[in-house]
C-alpha cells in the first residue's frame, strides 16, 4: 500500500468489552488490577512471523484478505509482510485498541484479527498505527491520550473516510478473558457520537454501538453467522 508515517490505526477491536464489563463491574476491577500496567514487549509479539500473516487473514473471507496488504507486529510497530492488490489491510490488534481506561488494555493475550477496507485502511487504521508506537515507546496512558488528541487536532491522522468499515470474522481471535473469540461481526465507523443515528442498542436492534471518545468516532458492530472460513456460529443470544 503506500508509505504508513508515525501514524496509527487505532481504537477498533474491542468495543464490546466495555459492554461485557458494565455487566460485570466485579470482574472488571479484577482485570484492570491484573492488567495494572504493561507486560514485557516479548509478551505482545508473535515469534512466527507467517503464523501472524495467517492470523491477520483469518480476519476476513480468503475471497478478500488473501489479496490484502498484511503488516505484522515488531518492537517498534507495525511494517508490512505482505504487499497487496485489493487496497485492504490485515492485522492482528493487541489489547491497547481499547480505550485506555479499558479494564484489559494491557492483556497480552489479546490477539484481534482485522480486516479493514480501504476507506479504512486510509483512515482508521491510521489511529491504532499511531497508538500502538506510543505504546512501544513507553509513553504513559495519558501521554498516549494526548498524543492521540494532537494528532487528530493537527490533521497529522487523516479525516474519517466515508464509507470506513472492517471484518473481524476470525475463528481464532481472542478478544478478551471474557468473550474470549465472541462472535464474528462486522464494523462500520463514524466519526464522532453517532449511536442515535444507527438507532444502536435500542431493543430489537441488531446493531451494537461503542464510542470511542479518545478517537472521535463511534463504532457499530453487527454479526454474522459464519466464521471467515465458512463455517457457522452456534446460535447466540445478546
Amino acid at each position: 500500500m503506500r508509505n504508513r508515517k508515525v501514524k496509527m490505526i487505532g481504537f477498533v477491536v474491542l468495543a464490546q468489552v466495555g459492554m461485557l464489563y458494565a455487566a460485570r463491574p466485579a470482574r472488571a476491577q479484577v482485570a484492570k488490577a491484573q492488567y495494572a500496567s504493561m507486560a514485557p514487549v516479548d509478551a505482545y509479539l508473535m515469534a512466527d512471523r507467517n503464523a501472524e500473516i495467517a492470523l491477520a487473514r483469518s480476519g476476513a473471507p480468503a475471497s478478500i484478505s488473501d489479496a490484502a496488504e498484511v503488516m505484522v507486529l515488531g518492537r517498534n510497530g507495525y511494517t508490512t509482510a505482505a504487499k497487496g492488490t485489493n487496497g485492504f489491510l490485515c492485522i492482528v490488534e493487541r489489547g491497547w485498541s481499547a480505550e485506555t481506561d479499558d479494564a484489559e488494555f494491557w492483556n497480552p493475550k489479546i490477539r484481534a484479527p482485522i480486516c479493514f477496507n480501504p476507506a479504512a485502511a486510509r483512515s482508521v487504521a491510521d489511529i491504532y498505527l499511531l497508538k500502538t508506537k506510543l505504546v512501544l515507546a513507553g509513553k504513559s496512558k495519558a501521554e498516549i491520550v494526548r498524543g492521540i488528541s494532537l494528532a487528530l487536532d493537527t490533521k497529522e491522522l487523516p479525516v474519517l473516510e466515508r464509507g470506513a468499515m472492517c471484518y473481524m470474522m476470525s475463528k481464532q481471535q481472542y478478544l478478551n478473558d471474557v468473550g474470549k473469540n465472541w462472535h464474528p461481526h462486522l464494523m462500520f465507523f463514524m466519526a464522532g457520537d453517532a449511536t442515535k443515528s444507527w438507532g444502536a442498542d435500542l431493543p430489537g436492534s441488531p446493531v451494537m454501538a461503542a464510542v470511542a471518545p479518545e478517537e472521535r468516532v463511534t463504532t457499530f458492530m453487527a454479526w454474522v453467522g459464519d466464521w471467515s472460513d465458512g463455517t457457522a456460529v452456534p446460535t447466540m443470544t445478546h
